[in-house]
């Protein structure tokens, strides 16, 4: 797997240890910071302690989290990217973000090339 061109800071919140640890492993793996919560409570107290470039919400945390953890990290950093792993992200006006539940490591990491390089063109603006 090939490292990205950003390197980011990334809070990754699931609802689930095992898929925590596969995933976060490839994405640290292509070249990211990777801090890794299980469940709302914990996203919620890493925002307090920290700011990120993206907060991805994995599918494994409850469809409620993955709902009303947007409107969380928006209210706690405002420009912090989110990204959520499941298709029901597409309709929540706060996620910038989402990739279908079960998409290839590789999907994933070139959604989030793909969100940081359009960030990176409008701030040049």
């Amino acid at each position: 797997m090939a490292k990205t061109a950003f390197k980011l800071k990334i809070l990754y919140g699931e609802g689930d240890e095992e898929v925590l640890a596969a995933q976060a492993a490839l994405i640290q793996k292509a070249g990211h910071q990777v801090q890794t919560v299980i469940g709302r409570k914990a996203v919620q107290d890493a925002l307090r302690g920290g700011s990120f470039d993206l907060v991805l919400l994995g599918p494994t945390l409850t469809r409620d989290d993955r709902h009303h953890l947007p409107y969380m990290v928006k209210k706690a950093h405002a420009g912090t990217r989110v990204l959520v792993m499941h298709s029901d992200g597409a309709r929540h006006h706060e996620v910038d973000a989402n990739i279908d539940t079960g998409a290839r490591m590789e999907v994933l990491l070139e959604k989030i090339a793909s969100m940081m390089a359009q960030e990176a063109v409008v701030s040049s603006r």
